[in-house]
């Protein structure tokens, strides 16, 4: 049987308080990836264990994602909420990624506590790997999983862009 040709994505850079974003689109401009750019390695990663071979070619993401991630990052939170996006994966991953969403902007949860909400009391750990995979930062917002004890545990960008993030959208740190 013959491989699967690659799909090709649109690589379009986004420039942020806490670095630079890039922004991974499909052909209809509905957002597959967004990392940062020094974790582009793990971005490419994740994104060939989510939909196979992957080619990213240089393309202006659509405008209205643009100011929809521009105003988030200038304090309007809601913007997020604008942003189309889809998501590959296991169905486990996705009934994550898609619970993230839920967490408002302002608030935390624990890896426990999402993990009971998704009437899977014992799968702390998996959520926590599922999160840790999530393709999409900040607008799939993985940052405001945090420890059981409040701690910030990890996130994959490093706990300084955590900690803005969280700041930024109001959480006492």
């Amino acid at each position: 049987m013959p491989a699967k040709p690659p799909e090709t994505f649109g690589l379009d850079r986004l420039q942020t308080p806490i670095g630079v974003a890039l922004l991974v689109t499909d052909a209809g401009g509905v957002l597959r990836a967004l990392d940062w750019e020094d974790f582009a390695p793990r971005m490419k990663e994740l994104l060939r264990l989510q939909v196979g071979a992957v080619v990213l070619r240089g393309a202006r993401a659509p405008q209205e994602l643009r100011a929809a991630l521009s105003g988030y990052f200038k304090g309007d939170l809601d913007r997020l909420t604008a942003i189309r996006w889809r998501v590959a994966g296991t169905p486990f991953q996705q009934k994550v990624w898609n619970a993230l969403p839920g967490i408002p902007a302002g608030t935390t949860m624990s890896y426990g506590a999402l993990a009971a909400k998704l009437k899977l009391p014992n799968a702390m750990r998996a959520v926590g790997h599922a999160n840790g995979s999530n393709p999409i930062s900040v607008v799939i917002p993985c940052h405001r999983l945090i420890g059981a004890n409040g701690s910030l545990v990890k996130y994959g960008g490093g706990l300084e862009r955590k900690r803005w993030l969280l700041k930024h959208e109001g959480v006492a740190i």
